[in-house]
């Protein structure tokens, strides 16, 4: 079996699979690896046995899903832990021009897998960073809810403030959130002054042609 791209007659190959005569030992081998303990670290070994799925390709479709299954059963039984938070198989496919770029060197290398598992443990390590961000974020939501769970915003005020939460791309002014919520300039800048007024929006210290809001974070 071989994964190739380009035009017939000028393929480029980037991986041949093992023989197909040798699949069930190879598996079979690989499968009295993964489910005894051994010496190798158990981050290393999640790296391991995805490459190693991987590279036996023993399927003609879902082998990579398989590995990155295989790495994160091996990152689990890692952790100790029935939960985690963090996802390596989505940040692999966030990644997956650079994943299949280190795969393909892998496989045609000398059997050195030093490259390979720096870029599978730093992935990891984004991984983990991408979920805290993420926890941390809905944390920061659940408490500043908390906190103003008994103000009466308005929908529109509602509505403002969890686009503010969720991370508004740019600079928050009333004019462009009258816009946004389809009201009239005076009463965006009547949903703005009650906001600040109770604390839940402050002016931007940054300077500039407009007056921006952010949320006032200070309370929770």
């Amino acid at each position: 079996m071989q994964v190739v791209s380009g035009a017939i007659g000028r393929q480029h190959v980037h991986f041949e699979a093992p023989p197909a005569a040798r699949l069930a030992l190879e598996t079979r081998r690989f499968l009295d690896w993964l489910n005894t303990s051994r010496s190798e670290p158990p981050l290393i070994k999640a790296g391991l046995g995805h490459l190693w799925f991987v590279t036996l390709h023993p399927f003609d479709d879902g082998n990579g899903r398989i590995a990155r299954a295989v790495g994160d059963l091996l990152l689990a039984r890692a952790d100790g832990s029935p939960q985690r938070f963090y996802s390596l198989s989505a940040q692999i496919q966030r990644e997956r021009k650079a994943y299949y770029d280190i795969l393909e060197r892998t496989q045609k290398g000398l059997l050195d897998v030093t490259e390979w598992l720096a870029w599978f443990l730093d992935t990891l390590h984004r991984a983990v960073d991408d979920a805290q961000h993420a926890l941390d974020a809905v944390l920061v939501k659940t408490r500043f809810w908390q906190r103003w769970a008994t103000t009466p915003f308005n929908e529109r005020q509602v509505k403002l403030l969890n686009r503010l939460l969720d991370g508004f791309d740019g600079k928050l002014t009333s004019s462009k959130w009258a816009a946004i919520a389809k009201c009239s300039p005076d009463t965006a800048l009547r949903d703005f002054n009650d906001l600040l007024t109770h604390g839940a929006l402050k002016y931007m210290q940054a300077g500039g042609r407009s007056t921006s809001y952010e949320l006032d974070l200070r309370s929770i």
